[in-house]
């Protein structure tokens, strides 16, 4: 059987109605065939008394003339065929089919209802025995009227066919109540999908019950504390991420402090001063891991309701990215750039948006090989503000785009890197409502990654 409730709920309507309408059907077909048994019955008997009473004694002899009113009571538009018999005891044929099966002597003026075959069809026929009397001498006389079934079964399927109608009638009619009903009364059930369908996967708000059925409830609310649950299994892990890298961080720069100080003493082996260079840039990259860990619990934990409370010009920030990484780029023989709009504002966290925006460029120059070139673009109209970052590097395949922004996951290993940037940009985006796309960049090489936030309200180009 489906799985679906409409379908179990009409089964289980479906089939007891069924189950009445046979019940039913057979009920009210017996009691049509009973009643035009009845009617056909009442019609013989009249037919054959009015026979029998013109039965009389002329001159000793039995004579009856048969009127026709006692035939006109059959009168139909079915064509029924009608039959009779007037015969004596003695056998003597006073009138009619003289070929009806003989019955045994039965109680005179009781009629005698029996199906017949005459002439190859079935008849309904009935016996009347009248007792004539004349000069001390008793005549038993049989009067015998019979009928074919045309118009007897044509009022069974009249009276019959009408009920059968109206139950098969009531059971569509159900059916479409039901399949309508439920249609509405499922709504609120849509709806929670629906809701939960279009959460964001880290939206972990308990769904509203107000309008859902006593029924539905316990499911919802069941559905809820597993929600709180998880979030509360969220909510320590980002902490435990957040108070480990916090914690790391100290120590980690004091270490640096004291490798640097370490390779400026006299009389360092080179083969000591190498070790001492290696720990030092091992110990650089914890710092950057650390930072990228505390930036993405922030990112992660950052709330749109909080985010709402300030307007940012995105220009500003984009110009800092570019000043703070001109060193790293020029390092690499890289050319950096900027395409900058007049003013470019959104409502959101300015530490966060400018950090989106250093591991969009800082991602692109890690990754774009020595004499490219990397273009920080802000671009605003009148509903979004986007902001690109523009790269001729070796790009990321296509079968990889859809990974790219998991933690930890890196397209390529040529590069030192933590596999936290994009993860941080994504998590910044998210919470300020912004989409990412990526493409090809210009010229078929590259990649061109583009973020698009929606514009302050009532904000104007300066």
């Amino acid at each position: 059987m489906s799985n679906s409730l409409r379908i179990r709920l009409l089964w289980w309507l479906l089939v007891p109605l069924a189950l009445y309408v046979l019940v039913t059907g057979e009920t009210e077909y017996d009691n049509a065939r009973r009643t035009a048994n009845l009617v056909q019955d009442n019609q013989l008997v009249a037919s054959a008394r009015m026979i029998a009473g013109e039965v009389e004694w002329v001159d000793g002899f039995l004579r009856v003339d048969v009127p026709p009113a006692a035939l006109e009571i059959f009168a139909s538009p079915y064509r029924d065929q009608v039959f009779y018999s007037v015969r004596v005891d003695d056998g003597r044929l006073l009138a009619g089919t003289p070929d009806f099966p003989a019955r045994p002597v039965q109680a005179p003026d009781v009629p005698d209802h029996y199906y017949t075959e005459l002439h190859g069809r079935q008849v309904r026929a009935v016996d009347i025995v009248r007792l004539m009397y004349d000069n001390g001498v008793t005549r038993h006389v049989r009067v015998t009227v019979g009928k074919t079934t045309r118009s007897r079964d044509a009022m069974t399927q009249q009276l019959w066919q009408p009920q059968l109608v109206r139950q098969i009638v009531m059971i569509a009619l159900a059916v479409a109540l039901v399949c309508i009903g439920l249609t509405f009364e499922l709504r609120p059930l849509i709806k929670v999908k629906d809701e939960v369908a279009d959460r964001d996967p880290m939206q972990l708000e308990p769904i509203r019950v107000e309008r859902l059925h006593s029924e539905l409830r316990p499911i919802v609310e069941a559905i809820n504390q597993c929600i709180a649950r998880l979030g509360v299994q969220v909510a320590a892990q980002r902490r435990f991420i957040a108070d480990a890298a916090h914690q790391l961080r100290t120590p980690l720069t004091v270490l640096g402090t004291q490798l640097q100080f370490a390779r400026q003493q006299e009389g360092l082996t080179p083969a000591l001063d190498e070790a001492l260079v290696a720990m030092h840039r091992s110990n650089r990259s914890m710092v950057g891991l650390t930072n990228k860990l505390l930036l993405l619990a922030q990112a992660e934990a950052a709330d749109n309701a909080q985010l709402a409370t300030e307007t940012v010009d995105l220009v500003p920030l984009a110009m800092e990215v570019v000043e703070d990484l001109a060193v790293l780029a020029q390092a690499r023989d890289i050319d950096l750039g900027a395409e900058l709009a007049h003013a470019a504002t959104v409502v959101g966290h300015r530490g966060l948006l400018q950090a989106l925006i250093a591991n969009l460029a800082d991602n692109a120059i890690r990754y774009t090989g020595s004499g490219g070139h990397v273009t920080v673009a802000v671009k605003a109209d009148a509903a979004t503000v986007t902001v690109s970052v523009i790269d001729n590097g070796p790009g990321i395949p296509a079968e990889s785009r859809g990974r790219v922004f998991e933690p930890f996951f890196r397209a390529s290993t040529d590069t030192d890197g933590t596999g936290l940037g994009l993860a941080i940009v994504r998590e910044i985006a998210d919470a300020h409502r912004g989409e990412i796309t990526l493409k090809t960049g210009d010229g078929g090489r590259g990649l061109h990654i583009a973020v698009s936030f929606p514009r302050a309200a009532g904000a104007t180009d300066a």
